[in-house]
């Protein structure tokens, strides 16, 4: 018999440890592992963590085996690894049902939970006795399934098994927005059973979703049924949302160890390696000690300080556990396995050292690692006196199996019987490895043959949706449907993934469905229902946003194909050439480049070769087909209906329709297919569905064509203003005589007005009568003046219908969720509370509309316009995240408030008026007004006269500033904006009688909201009445500062490092007060500098001020007071009344000035804060900079603290 090798012992020696610590407490029945002998439940973070040491002793064992016996012991060590992994599948199999709930729910309540009967797999505590929602446990078991399975074990044994794995990717799926308790399942770090989104949670996710996506479950022997499938987009919103947290781990803990297994082993889940480094730096500065590291600072547990007999803690408490948190050696194996996979080996001896330092010996010599280590309660004082100093005693679990495992896991992998590859076959440590660069393929398709000819005359070759079959080309709601099918199983009760829109990743790839090759348009052309596509430039806008977003995001095999219909839509007025800015694109993406991405156009057929693509394999007919499936019946009517039965030459394919004709048998076959893209929402039907058959079954109602005998002196619009409303013999609203009025309306606005009259009175299914009983409802007439106004691109007139209508915005939910995801919260109306409605959590779609109208008062336009910008704000925090630094709080009503004040700034006109042309610019210009609002940069505004229903309109565009301070058009002199132009309004304003009260009996209410957007100016007649006198004499900088604070100040933008400082300043004083809130001192008890939870605490107290420019000169305020705290003072006061501090310096500003000369009209002063509106305009720095005030004042405010050594303020 051969003698054993050295290496061969010292693995031996590793087995017995694995035997002793770990699988002698493995169940015989279910293969769990209680945590430790005095706690026999199975938690399944701690069970999978336990288990990898045994998986890698196994992998060992067999890479470097000696005789036959170490391959045995190698199998018999992966057969309890396989044991282990089913037990935990069986405890989650057992709660299927809150599996499917919790799909749709995201809630508490429905969660899988944390911890089972280890003899059993039975649940031990009901639903809302533990911190269950732990959405890094279920990834961490799916991230590792994924890599046993890759490593070769075969842990998943029928294809009911697979649906269900399917349907737990689904619920780890929406991590990115699910608030959950964390790896401490604790949430919040009062332990008050408050959820809040981890980093940790978020991290393991997005690891777990990638290391599954194309894996075979089965292994070598399975086949497409066993593939797990995975949503691109979903993996790339937990990685934004990772990107946009560290490394802060989550609102109430500025940094927590745990992320350690998010940066490197096992998740290795962020690509970007500074970041990387970041975030591990700042757990070693804050949290390591001669111990360990603690979880995160001020963490209570089995602290002397805690009290054994409460589970939560009272804020104010927190404090007491700072410097004397408990010291876990765990995280150091975290790192030692980190500095192996980083290849820092001085890092691997640096922490094995330390680790070998803090074992303790058990019986047999066995070196065993303790849960924590724990100040001793007599040594406390001189802990908090000398951090670090006091000799610590280990309490807690021995062996804390989750830590001895990676202990032996890291000592396997530094002696070199395991490679890093071993044990991450799905090589995830290449994470932070550059990708190389993208090239986008876009193949662009006319819609008709017309359309086909217009390009061509431009020199754009395109193709046709007829031209690329046999490719199909469908909708990307139609790929929603197909996904949502996923994942079904009926004897689990398992309905499958819930229906969400397409990202722009999924519908960039090629997909192989019952063997035909689908290509997806993006989402965005399939937004009919909201009228942002009916903005060309918007169109191109979307467009750029998603070809940069592919360019950065896109990760997958082969290169990502767009295919961008060209529609009737993008033609310009005349029908006979295409939209300057659409052909100006198409002409960009034929050069190559668009929008920061490197451009391929061509055919579809030559992309098949390079493009991404994935077969559908779920798609394909199985044994039993449900026949109730709408999604398979219309693919099917799709596929049999246009397979071509006729071999004609190809000259005779007369506009597409003969070339299907043989195979249509009748027109009720075509109709039902139709009808079933109606079912499924599919817009546009006629370009997706080769038929010309449907234009004729859309019969549009016969309403309203205008008169054309416009009386032009204007005789019958004055007239039509001073008449009141139709009254019956009983006084009520007679709307019969309304319907009679809409005839002769002499422009659309007005038939918009009687049309919401009519809507509010008689409800959007009343019969008007209209032409024949009993005539189309209200809703149709709107509708169809709808599309009419689309046409004329009366946007103002747009936004209102759509507010009548309640048009969905497609979105809406998905961007609110993305900007609270990205830890901002939201606030919608305009301030103050309570009208302004804050909202801190992903909520549905129906509940979020009626938010934003309770918060708009319901005022249409408002509300409306609420829902575009959280749009736009949603886009812009998904491609330029920098925007919104040292912003955690987003008040839509305020920016569309500053918005307003700035046309009226550009225009120089009055608060009415540029709230009409903010209604009235174009989806496309209301983006760039944003934009240029977020980004603080100066703008121009450029006005045209067009004609529009008779009437001229101003139309009022947005456009950057070029260095010379002028924009593009102006210096060449094509538009003046100081020629002003003499405005013809839109008759709207005159179109309803608002020179009498409505007298109504009922619903007088009502009636008062429904005046539309021209009726309600959004800017307040005190605050911004000073901006809004003519300024075309002033000095162009002037105002400069004023607008600059304003747009701070709405943004609620404040300087780097504000919020610790203020923080410093609640340690030296009883607290700040801002207009009568208090921000106690107390808070600094509850909190650290760092936190989120702090800094949106001490924004929600200067919220309470409603203008922004004064909001702002209170940071400013405070500001001076932190430079204050950083001198040798012991105490600034008591309460500090932040606005006197302001006011004082207010007066010394006034006095100083009117002693130089200054007049009255000058040293004019805001009403409504008693600011004179030249310090508002006042630079910070310079003699009369705000500073130098706020500096005497602040001096003169807390003269009795200052130290009397001669200290001297300037």
């Amino acid at each position: 018999m051969r003698s054993r090798s050295n290496s061969g012992v010292r693995l031996d020696a590793y087995g017995r440890l694995v035997q002793q610590t770990i699988l002698r407490h493995q169940d015989a029945v279910t293969g769990l592992l209680p945590a430790s002998a005095d706690y026999q439940d199975a938690w399944v973070r701690d069970n999978v963590y336990s288990i990898l040491a045994v998986w890698g002793l196994g992998l060992a064992y067999r890479k470097n085996a000696d005789r036959d016996e170490d391959k045995a012991k190698a199998y018999e060590l992966e057969q309890s690894v396989v044991k282990l992994m089913r037990g935990l599948l069986q405890c989650m199999m057992r709660q299927v049902d809150k599996v499917e709930a919790f799909k749709y729910s995201q809630s508490t309540r429905d969660c899988l939970h944390a911890k089972y009967n280890t003899h059993t797999c039975a649940t031990v505590v009901g639903d809302h006795e533990w911190g269950h929602l732990q959405m890094d446990a279920t990834s961490l078991y799916l991230l590792m399934l994924a890599q046993m399975t890759a490593s070769g074990l075969h842990i998943i044994h029928s294809l009911d098994e697979v649906s269900f794995i399917q349907n737990l990717v689904f619920y780890i799926e929406a991590a990115y927005k699910t608030a959950d308790f964390g790896i401490w399942e604790r949430g919040d770090k009062t332990n008050q059973g408050i959820t809040e989104l981890n980093a940790s949670s978020v991290g393991m996710a997005k690891a777990a979703l990638e290391a599954l996506d194309e894996l075979d479950l089965f292994g070598a022997k399975g086949g497409p049924q066993s593939v797990i499938r995975v949503l691109s987009d979903e993996v790339q919103h937990c990685q934004s949302i990772l990107h946009s947290m560290l490394p802060r781990a989550s609102t109430s803990k500025e940094v927590d160890a745990s992320v350690l297994s998010v940066i490197s082993y096992p998740a290795f889940a962020v690509e970007d390696s500074e970041l990387v480094e970041i975030t591990k730096q700042e757990i070693i500065t804050k949290l390591q000690g001669r111990y360990g590291c603690c979880r995160f600072l001020r963490d209570g547990y089995r602290t002397p300080k805690e009290d054994p007999k409460r589970l939560y803690y009272e804020p104010a408490e927190l404090k007491l556990f700072e410097n004397i948190e408990c010291e876990w050696p765990l995280f150091w194996a975290y790192l030692m396995i980190d500095g192996i996979f980083s290849g820092n080996m001085e890092q691997v001896q640096e922490y094995r050292e330390a680790l070998e330092g803090v074992l303790i010996k058990g019986k047999n010599g066995m070196r065993l690692l303790p849960e924590l280590y724990s100040v001793p309660p007599d040594k406390v004082d001189e802990e908090y006196r000398n951090p670090h100093t006091v000799d610590r005693i280990p309490m807690g679990k021995l062996p804390h199996m989750w830590g001895q495992s990676l202990y032996i896991l890291g000592c396997l992998m530094a002696e070199g019987f395991l490679a890093p590859g071993e044990i991450d076959p799905l090589n995830r440590r290449f994470a932070t490895v550059p990708k190389p660069d993208v090239v986008v393929q876009v193949c662009m398709l006319a819609e008709t043959e017309g359309i086909k000819a217009i390009l061509q005359k431009e020199g754009i070759d395109v193709e046709t949706v007829a031209d690329v079959y046999p490719i199909r080309v469908q909708p990307a709601r139609i790929l929603s449907h197909i996904y949502a099918r996923l994942g079904r199983n009926k004897q689990m009760c398992l309905t499958g993934r819930p229906y969400r829109h397409m990202g722009v990743l999924g519908t960039s790839k090629l997909y192989k469905i019952r063997k035909n090759i689908f290509t997806f348009t993006p989402q965005f052309i399939d937004q009919q229902q909201f009228y942002l596509a009916l903005d060309n430039k918007m169109i191109v806008e979307m467009l750029r946003t998603d070809l940069s977003y592919l360019c950065s995001r896109w990760r997958m095999t082969g290169q990502p194909t767009i295919t961008f219909p060209i529609s009737h839509t993008m033609l310009d007025e005349t029908n006979s050439s295409v939209h300057p800015t659409v052909l100006a694109m198409l002409q960009k993406l034929q050069d190559g480049y668009f929008g920061g991405a490197r451009i391929q156009t061509g055919k579809l057929s030559e992309f098949l070769t390079t493009s991404c693509r994935t077969h559908l394999s779920f798609m394909d007919p199985g044994p039993e087909e449900d026949t109730d499936d709408e999604v398979a019946q219309y693919l099917d009517h799709l596929l049999q209906r246009t397979t071509p039965q006729s071999n004609l030459p190809p000259t005779t394919q007369r506009g597409g329709l003969s070339r299907f004709r043989a195979a249509v048998h009748t027109t009720r076959d075509l109709m039902s297919l139709a009808s079933k893209a109606k079912d499924l929402h599919v817009q546009n039907v006629g370009m997706y569905v080769p038929s010309r058959i449907f234009q004729a079954s859309q019969q549009s109602v016969k309403l309203l064509s205008s008169p054309h005998q416009h009386d032009l002196d204007g005789k019958s619009h004055t007239l039509y203003a001073e008449m009141n409303l139709p009254r019956d013999k009983d006084g009520n609203v007679d709307c019969k005589a309304l319907v009679d009025q809409l005839c002769i309306c002499p422009t659309l606005q007005e038939q918009a007005d009687i049309l919401y009259m009519l809507h509010i009175l008689k409800g959007p299914e009343w019969h008007t009568g209209l032409d024949s009983e009993p005539g189309p409802t209200v809703k149709e007439l709107l509708t169809e003046l709808y599309v009419r106004v689309g046409e004329t691109r009366q946007w103002a007139l747009i936004r209102y219908i759509s507010g009548i209508l309640k048009k969905k915005v497609e979105a809406l939910d998905e961007a609110c969720t993305d900007l609270l995801s990205h830890q901002k919260h939201l606030t919608v109306g305009l301030p103050p509370e309570p009208r302004e409605k804050t909202i801190s959590t992903p909520i549905p779609y129906e509940e979020l509309v009626r938010l934003i109208d309770e918060a708009s008062e319901k005022n249409l336009s408002v509300s409306v316009l609420t829902q575009e910008i959280m749009v736009y704000l949603a886009m812009y925090i998904r491609t330029q995240p920098a925007l919104f630094a040292e912003m955690f709080r987003i008040r839509i009503g305020l920016i569309i408030q500053v918005m307003a004040t700035e046309l009226a700034h550009s225009l120089h006109c009055s608060a009415g008026e540029a709230t009409e042309n903010l209604m009235n610019l174009s989806p496309s210009d209301m983006k760039s007004l944003l934009y240029h609002i977020l980004s603080g940069k100066e703008f121009g505004v450029e006005r045209s006269v067009r004609s529009v229903d008779s009437s001229l309109t101003t139309a009022v565009s947005i456009c950057d500033m070029e260095a010379v301070g002028a924009t593009r058009p102006e210096r060449t002199g094509l538009v003046r904006l100081k020629s002003e132009i003499k405005q013809q309004l839109d008759k709207r304003r005159q179109s309803l009688p608002g020179s009498k009260p409505l007298s109504l009996q009922s619903r007088d209410t009502d009636l008062k909201s429904f005046l539309s957007a021209g009726h309600t100016e959004l800017l307040g007649k005190d605050s911004f009445s000073s901006m809004l006198e003519d300024q075309g004499s002033k000095d162009s900088r002037q105002g400069q500062w004023q607008r600059r604070r304003r747009l701070d100040g709405a943004l609620n933008r404040v300087p780097v490092g504000f919020y610790q400082k203020v923080w410093k300043v609640l340690q030296k004083c009883h607290g700040l007060s801002v207009e009568g809130f208090v921000l106690p001192s107390s808070t600094t008890r509850e909190m650290t500098p760092g936190e989120m939870k702090f800094a949106v605490h001490v924004e929600s107290v200067l919220n309470r001020v409603p203008q922004p420019e004064y909001r702002q000169l209170l940071v400013e305020a405070i500001l001076v007071l932190t430079m204050l705290v950083d001198m040798e003072v012991h105490t600034i006061g008591g309460i500090i009344a932040v606005e006197k501090i302001l006011h004082i310096a207010n007066d010394l500003f006034y006095e100083e000035q009117k002693a130089l000369g200054a007049d009255e009209h000058m040293l004019e002063r805001d009403p409504s804060t008693g600011i004179c509106s030249l310090l508002y305009d006042s630079a910070p720095s310079g003699r009369f900079g705000t500073m130098t005030y706020l500096s005497k004042s602040v001096a003169l405010y807390v003269y009795d603290f200052l130290p009397t050594d001669g200290c001297s303020m300037q």
